[in-house]
């Protein structure tokens, strides 16, 4: 009774004949004052005044201060709406279950990580070969509010050993810890790892990756020097071999080492941008054996999946935009043969049990094949329906291999494959208390401002009332060849279990139709992808779903780029934009951490007058004009954010609230001991998805 009567209240709250919050026209909120200091800088003749520079200190104590203000105005706002309370508890209920990872067997133990429900992060769990249970290493004990979160898990190849990194407050720049898996004593560290993997080769040491410790603020200086470095366990840190960085030449943003199952290779990559890598590989087993060249340019992804008996198998673009798989030897390193040829269909492998798994993106949903080494299709997987699988990796001999399915509606299913005869099975259900059947979630497609072509999936209740327009998030990414494929997600299914919308396109800048869809939204092509979102939003209201006054657009990092640009543009198409983490001064971003290996996907004010001009024209932070009303809008960003630095967000909001003629607010929240995402605890994660929704709702009606 308790249940249905929350979700009774939700729906009164979220269906578009719920009495709107009514505002006056006019600014109404009293907001800090942000003062100018401008800055001038000069592109190609013309002078763009930067007043809020000074927020990129910000470790400062005046930032830090307007950081305090700025919260104490947007917390004290969120705390009295009346869903707020509501969403928590919805939020808390269907985040309450148990999740387990898929096992995987290193040595003599079997390990997997398992969330009770409402723990801060996922714990380390294995099996003995009794089959007895007991904890391996619990990221909640690390730290007292559950900010400290562990990543890149990795095993000695006799699995006696493990190296784990170690993230505090969210932050990129990581120190590893080495534990001896018998004792669970830590018997090694090293500090200052940042967009590394932990690669073992034997028993003695592991390659990573870092750069040279920053001059400054090490969350927001530019980082633009990465190396591969070998160490021995042991030894101090300084001393560690550099494996690859120093040679002339050799200087790349991002640098990391692989080293194949078999322990026969290491494989070096090197890349100044997100997109396309040199490649380098070098023979463990041969005595001074050099790196020997592969892919000597940057003009392509080229990705080693396995390797055996001396042939060593990547996944590429290089002449094929969809992708294929090749195979090579070192003694021919340019010589690529087609092992899986490239197809109409996005292609991405993985291998497992003496085979490869094709999987495949047919308009952003999942397809499967299972491919013998010698690239003949061994059967096609069947999958529980459209959705999204993921998994299908594993070590050489392994006998079965697990993946999970799910979709926006469905919640993730894992389920065990017999690799011998392709038989699936259930491996570990769903706990979650969601209600599928409920709920449709359909894929549409709809024409773009230049005619082109593109997928949608609108997820709602199933007796959603077709006369009236609901409020609806229109979620969106476009950019790095990220695809967006169908997911559940518990924080998501309390917006459709309350009778909300959600709809997520596949916009170009994404890789869901593979390299050519990329590049159709990067550089002096960006525009195509705010017309795109633009464009899914027009088809929302268009169709009766919803309308401007109950639309919510939402993304995150190139995401929260995508709803800045998409607001400063057409304010009048939303009732709400909620930029997260976002890409906001695009004159400026190359400038901080490792914003300058985004160049691929949009350019750098300094690279050419018309590429400065471009960037110009949509940077979320230099197109908020005086006089216009924008939409309730709700900044989100992380104080520890060191990809995507949080003064992106602070100078977005200050223009804002500067500038805001309308009475809807503008209001920023910033989250204390928080990065980009990655590791964010449990109870941040209600509070943070409680404060979008009900700021959200508060912000929609006819009356907004």
């Amino acid at each position: 009774m308790v249940r249905r009567t929350l979700i009774v209240m939700l729906c009164s709250v979220l269906m578009a004949g719920c009495e709107p919050q009514t505002q006056t026209a006019g600014p109404t909120f009293a907001y800090p004052e942000t003062q100018q200091r401008p800055v001038t800088n000069v592109y190609f003749g013309t002078e763009v005044v930067d007043p809020y520079r000074w927020l990129e200190d910000d470790m400062s104590d005046e930032t830090g201060a307007w950081v305090d203000a700025q919260n104490g105005v947007t917390f004290e706002y969120l705390g009295k709406l009346p869903q707020k309370q509501a969403f928590v508890a919805s939020l808390s209920r269907l985040l309450d279950y148990e999740r387990e990872s898929a096992p995987f067997k290193e040595g003599k133990y079997t390990y997997f990580s398992r969330n009770s429900g409402l723990q801060n992060q996922a714990v380390i769990y294995r099996l003995n070969e009794a089959g007895e249970e007991s904890v391996f290493i619990d990221p909640n004990t690390l730290s007292e509010d559950g900010t400290t979160s562990i990543a890149a898990l990795s095993f000695s190849p006799s699995g006696a050993l493990a190296a784990y990194q170690k993230s505090e407050g969210g932050a990129d720049w990581r120190s590893v810890e080495v534990i001896d898996t018998e004792t669970l004593e830590v018997i090694d560290r090293i500090e200052d790892v940042k967009f590394s993997g932990l690669a073992w080769q034997g028993e003695r040491g592991f390659y990573y990756s870092r750069y040279d410790s920053p001059e400054g603020n090490e969350l927001t200086a530019k980082t633009d020097h990465h190396r591969l470095y070998f160490h021995a366990l042991g030894t101090d840190q300084a001393t560690d071999t550099v494996v690859f960085g120093n040679a002339p030449g050799q200087k790349f943003r991002y640098v990391s080492g692989y080293v194949t199952e078999d322990q026969q290779f290491l494989v070096v990559y090197a890349s100044n941008t997100t997109s396309g890598n040199r490649l380098f590989v070098q023979d463990l087993t041969a005595a001074d054996a050099e790196l020997v060249v592969v892919a000597a340019d940057e003009n392509a992804d080229v990705n080693v999946i396995f390797s055996k008996a001396g042939e060593i198998f990547a996944e590429t673009n290089r002449a094929a935009p969809n992708s294929r798989l090749v195979k090579f030897t070192l003694d021919q390193p340019q010589q690529w043969r087609d092992v899986i040829a490239e197809t109409q269909h996005v292609l991405n492998v993985s291998a497992a049990g003496q085979h490869f798994f094709a999987q495949y993106m047919v308009d952003a949903i999942s397809q499967v094949q299972q491919v013998s080494l010698q690239g003949e299709v061994v059967r096609e997987i069947q999958l529980p329906g459209p959705g999204d699988a993921a998994g299908f990796r594993g070590k050489a001999d392994d006998t079965t291999v697990y993946y999970s399915f799910d979709n926006y509606k469905t919640p993730s299913t894992l389920f065990q494959l017999d690799i011998a005869t392709g038989e699936s099975t259930i491996y570990r259900a769903s706990k979650a208390p969601f209600d599928s059947d409920a709920y449709v979630s359909n894929q549409i497609f709809y024409t773009s401002k230049d005619g082109t072509r593109i997928p949608m999936i609108i997820t709602h209740r199933a007796d959603l009332a077709k006369d009236q327009p609901h409020p609806t998030i229109l979620y969106g990414y476009g950019g790095f060849n990220i695809s967006l494929t169908p997911s559940f997600s518990s924080a998501m299914a309390a917006w459709l279990e309350a009778g909300g919308v959600y709809a997520v396109p596949n916009i170009r800048g994404g890789g869901e139709y593979g390299k050519a869809w990329h590049d159709a939204g990067t550089q002096t092509n960006k525009q195509n992808v705010f017309d795109d979102f633009i464009s899914a939003a027009e088809y929302l209201i268009a169709s009766g779903i919803t309308d401007a006054k109950h639309l919510a657009l939402r993304g995150g990092s190139n995401g929260g780029l995508l709803v800045g640009a998409v607001m400063t543009q057409r304010p009048d198409l939303m009732a709400v934009a909620l930029p997260a983490v976002g890409v906001l001064d695009m004159l400026r971003y190359h400038t901080f951490t490792a914003g300058a290996g985004w160049a691929y996907d949009y350019g750098t004010a300094e690279q050419s007058q018309e590429m400065f001009e471009y960037l110009l024209g949509y940077s979320p932070v230099h197109n908020v004009e005086s006089g216009t009303a924008y939409p309730a809008t709700l900044v989100t960003t992380g104080d520890h954010d060191d990809r995507v630095v949080p003064a992106h967000s602070f100078k977005f909001a200050a223009h804002l609230q500067a500038k805001q003629s309308g009475a809807a607010p503008v209001m920023i929240r910033i989250e204390k001991d928080a990065g980009h995402g990655a590791g964010t605890p449990t109870e941040k994660i209600i509070d943070q998805y409680a404060d979008v929704f009900a700021f959200a709702i508060a912000n929609m009606g006819p009356d907004r």
